[in-house]
């Protein structure tokens, strides 16, 4: 019985870690297209990171990554940009693989 305890914990701890993962992914997805956005937008510095803050804190809105979407393309429309929303959906993919990339090589 012991093996089988043994088993549900471990896999307990994987589900638990695989979520940690997947929270840290998207963070640092969140913040890399905060930046990029920042770029667009014509931001440098503090003022891009402060921007790329606002970015993560956005994907608290609602469940999914839509809050995050809708923040940064209101915000390039705001300012005149005219990049389509398959470019803008595009980027957030890219930017996921390699936040992927870069948290599991931090580990």
């Amino acid at each position: 019985m012991a093996s089988f305890e043994d088993r549900e914990k471990a896999h307990e701890a994987k589900w638990a870690h695989d979520r940690e993962l997947g929270f840290k992914v998207q963070a640092r997805r969140n913040k890399l297209f905060g930046l990029w956005a920042a770029e667009h937008l014509g931001l440098e510095g503090a003022a891009a990171d402060a921007y790329a803050r606002e970015v993560v804190r956005s994907d608290f809105a609602e469940p999914g990554e839509e809050d995050v979407f809708k923040k940064v393309s209101a915000d390039l429309n705001a300012k005149g940009l005219k990049l389509s929303e398959h470019r803008v959906r595009k980027e957030m993919t890219r930017l996921l693989d390699v936040a992927r990339e870069q948290v599991i090589s931090e580990k």
